[in-house]
C-alpha cells in the first residue's frame, strides 16, 4: 500500500456525529495525523460560512473545499476558487423543486436565503453552520451569484425521485447530488469533492494515490474515485459502501478516529 500522505474528509455524518458535535476522539485523531506528518482538509457541501468552526480545533492550515468542493477556500475563509451555478441551471432548479413541493435554499458565497423561515430543516442547519438565513420573497436577485441551491424534506424517496428528475433534466449544466438524506445539492458543473482531492493533490504536489477519503453519501463517491484509499462510514447506504475500498463504524461509534488510526498504523508499515 502506498504511504498516504493527506486526509480529506467529509464533515456532517462523517467527521461530525448526528448532534454536529466533533468529539474529543475525533479531534485527537486529526492531531495524531498532524504529528506523524499526514496532512489532513475538509470537503462538504456546507456553504464557507458553515466550515470556519472547524478550522482552528483541527489546526487546519490546507485549502478546504466547501459547495461539494466546487469552491476552494483558504484556512481564512477567503476564496481561492469559486464557481457560481449558471443562472439558466439556477432557474431550472428553483423551478423543479418548487414543482416537486420541496422546501428551497439557495447560498451565495456569504449569504443563506430562504422564503420560509419556518422549513422542517431550518433550525438543523441553524445548528450545523452556525448562522441564520436571510429571509427573502423572491430568489430572482441572486440567480447570478448562486454557489449552490438546497432541496430539503423529511421524504427520502421524494428526495430521490427529484435527484433522479433534476440529473435527467439539467444533465451537464449543474451537479445534482444528495447530500444527506434530507438535502439534494445542485452546485456547479465539472466541479466536485473529486476534484477537489484532484486539486489538492496538485496543491501539495503529491499523487491522487497517496490521499485517504473518508465519508458518507453518495456527493462522496466522487472523491472516493480519486483517491488511492477510501473509507465509507458504517452510517453509509450499501450504494456508497460499494464504491469504497474499505469500511469504518458510524459517526456515533468513532468511526472516523477509526479510519484515522487504521492510516497511521499502516503507514508505519511502509
Amino acid at each position: 500500500m502506498t504511504r498516504i500522505a493527506l486526509v480529506v474528509s467529509d464533515v456532517d455524518g462523517t467527521l461530525l456525529t448526528k448532534e454536529k458535535v466533533l468529539t474529543d476522539r475525533a479531534s485527537a485523531a486529526v492531531q495524531k495525523l498532524h504529528q506523524a506528518g499526514v496532512g489532513f482538509t475538509i470537503t462538504s457541501s456546507r456553504p464557507t460560512i458553515g466550515m470556519r468552526f472547524l478550522i482552528g480545533p483541527l489546526q487546519i492550515t490546507l485549502p478546504v473545499g466547501p459547495f461539494n468542493g466546487s469552491s476552494i477556500v483558504g484556512p481564512d475563509m477567503n476564496p481561492i476558487e469559486q464557481h457560481l451555478l449558471p443562472e439558466a441551471a439556477t432557474r431550472r432548479s428553483l423551478e423543479m423543486l418548487s414543482d416537486f413541493g420541496i422546501d428551497i435554499w439557495l447560498f451565495t458565497n456569504e449569504l443563506w436565503l430562504t422564503r420560509n423561515p419556518h422549513g422542517e430543516y431550518v433550525p438543523r442547519e441553524k445548528l450545523a453552520i452556525k448562522a441564520d438565513p436571510t429571509i427573502i420573497d423572491d430568489f430572482a436577485p441572486y440567480v447570478g451569484r448562486a454557489c449552490k441551491v438546497v432541496g430539503s424534506t423529511s421524504d427520502p424517496e421524494l428526495l430521490i425521485r427529484c435527484e433522479q428528475a433534476m440529473q435527467h433534466e439539467l444533465g451537464a449544466r449543474a451537479t445534482a447530488v444528495r447530500s444527506q438524506t434530507y438535502y439534494l445539492d445542485i452546485t456547479p458543473p465539472g466541479h466536485n469533492k473529486g476534484t477537489f482531492v484532484q486539486a489538492m493533490a496538485k496543491h501539495l504536489g503529491i499523487s491522487t494515490q497517496e490521499i485517504a477519503t473518508i465519508g458518507d453519501m453518495q456527493n462522496d463517491v466522487a472523491m472516493f474515485e480519486q483517491s488511492g484509499l477510501s473509507f465509507a462510514m458504517g452510517n453509509a447506504s450499501d450504494d456508497v459502501k460499494h464504491h469504497a475500498g474499505r469500511g469504518t463504524a458510524s459517526n456515533e461509534e468513532n468511526g472516523f478516529a477509526l479510519a484515522m488510526e487504521t492510516i497511521l498504523r499502516e503507514n508505519t508499515r511502509n
